[in-house]
């Protein structure tokens, strides 16, 4: 297999989603797929680093809310474009519910995690944002999920994923809850103990590993 500049490919990439060149933006991640045929390094060492940049810049005021939404609009059709590809190897009759903290907009992330539990077998339910914290207790009363997928983007809304969390044990005590995103580089341990008992999962790579250990 050819050996990617993966930082090239990401900056290249990155300097698209900042201009809101979405043919660009499409045509380099099918070219990457073609030298390295693997969604998941795409979505974390290509789309993930360069949204997480995306939002420092938007963070700092170095861009516009605009600019980022266009960013994260123009990711999001790629993750679409490229959903087709997505074929297990086997199929598993598991279940996961994915969802964005309550008032966070921030939904790609999470579209991420939904397709890597698609490609190990599972059957993903993805809610996306916006989604108010009693409408997801009564679809996870509904649907049953093996697992509960959360991403928190913006550190502001920490408190929100505590409360939410603490509505969701109250009625599924026994329900394996994931969480991850970028918001959780700014946790410290110590806030950490206060969502309880969460397995966070900062990459795909960790995610993948702790499907595999589902499916066995």
């Amino acid at each position: 297999m050819e050996t990617l500049k993966v930082d090239s490919i990401t900056n290249d990439f990155l300097q698209n989603l900042l201009k809101g060149n979405r043919s660009n933006c499409s045509l380099i991640a099918h070219n990457y797929l073609k030298k390295n045929p693997s969604i998941k390094d795409l979505y974390e060492e290509v789309f993930k680093v360069s949204l997480y940049e995306v939002g420092r810049l938007w963070e700092t005021n170095q861009i516009t809310v605009a600019t980022e939404h266009m960013a994260t609009a123009i990711t999001e059709g790629i993750l679409n474009e490229l959903f087709e590809q997505i074929t297990p190897k086997k199929k598993f009759n598991k279940r996961v519910v994915v969802a964005c903290v309550e008032n966070e907009q921030h939904q790609v992330g999470i579209k991420m995690v939904a397709d890597v539990f698609e490609m190990k077998g599972w059957e993903s339910l993805f809610l996306g944002a916006g989604i108010p914290t009693a409408e997801l207790i009564r679809f996870i009363r509904e649907s049953k999920p093996d697992v509960l997928a959360i991403s928190l983007s913006i550190y502001f809304n920490f408190t929100n994923l505590i409360k939410m969390l603490e509505l969701v044990r109250s009625d599924f005590s026994g329900l394996q809850i994931i969480v991850g995103g970028q918001a959780f580089s700014r946790v410290s341990n110590d806030a950490m103990q206060k969502l309880g008992n969460v397995v966070l999962l900062p990459d795909l790579y960790l995610l993948e590993k702790y499907i595999e250990t589902l499916n066995t």
